[in-house]
């Protein structure tokens, strides 16, 4: 199929680009990798379609203070090499190891990605984890949003009408923290059918802090604070399984996604140990 018809805007300027989606059912385009199958299967019929590619203040990856901030249009494999990501908020990296397959990394963003706000999407696992702020422009100026109050729905967010996410701002983890993202896809680069994301700090050998983000088995990324049950696999998962409410669809029963969640989440947490001894070693 086609995509309906649409009027298209390449706006000069944050504040053009503002203006131009405050007419009716406007939509962002940036990388496009969710957005045009979207467009062609008709499942989405913007009125104006906004590209934002030419905002070159929308690019690049760069420390601010204690966070690493990363532009709306910044590419998936941008992020996936750059040595900043890599030094300071290594779950990105390892999260989007799963994201989809290189030409789509070559075009899709970071940011696009948190901002679609799939359930089933490793970089929103990454940003409620991390407790990340999603910057946004509107018509009454800038502002900041948690990644606990962005994520409302399934691909629904907090933002309102008009609103444009410019990039995204990560807590910067010193060596005492570690990560990993696990997931079970039909297909490397397929949407998973369950995921865990983890995070825990190790200091003098002991785990300290331990936290898990879920995906995949509800509307929005589950976080969780599993420090008072990481040592034990059975209060874990009777912990883990009481929070969550996994769907049954073509692709999974409830059932099977329960049992992936599971296994995932002690894998994650292992190798997210494993990941902070290494930092510090």
């Amino acid at each position: 199929m086609k995509p309906s018809r649409f009027h298209y805007v390449r706006p000069r300027s944050i504040p053009e680009a503002v203006m131009a989606l405050q007419r009716h059912n406007s939509k962002v385009l940036s990388g496009g990798q969710s957005l045009t199958p979207l467009l062609s299967m008709r499942l989405a019929s913007p009125d104006v379609l906004v590209d934002i590619n030419g905002l070159t203040e929308l690019s690049g990856i760069e420390l601010r203070g204690s966070d690493l901030w990363i532009g709306a249009i910044a590419r998936h494999q941008e992020v996936l090499t750059h040595d900043l990501v890599k030094t300071h908020v290594p779950l990105i990296q390892q999260a989007l190891a799963y994201v989809a397959h290189p030409v789509i990394r070559n075009r899709g963003t970071s940011v696009g990605s948190i901002a679609h706000a799939d359930p089933a999407g490793e970089l929103t696992a990454v940003a409620a984890l991390l407790g990340a702020r999603i910057h946004a422009s509107g018509q009454q100026g800038p502002r900041e949003i948690l990644a606990a109050d962005f994520f409302v729905g399934p691909l629904e967010s907090s933002l309102e009408h008009g609103e444009l996410v410019t990039g995204v701002s990560f807590p910067v983890l010193d060596a005492t923290w570690g990560s990993s993202c696990a997931e079970v896809a039909r297909r490397h680069g397929d949407y998973a059918l369950a995921g865990v994301c983890a995070l825990v700090r190790v200091l003098d050998g002991l785990i300290v802090a331990a936290r898990i983000s879920i995906f995949s088995v509800a509307g929005t990324p589950l976080v969780i604070d599993v420090m008072d049950v990481h040592e034990d696999p059975e209060k874990l998962n009777l912990k883990v399984q009481a929070l969550i409410d996994p769907d049954t669809d073509i692709h999974a029963t409830s059932d099977y996604r329960r049992q992936l969640v599971k296994t995932l989440v002690v894998q994650a947490l292992t190798e997210a140990r494993v990941h902070a001894e290494l930092r510090q070693s």
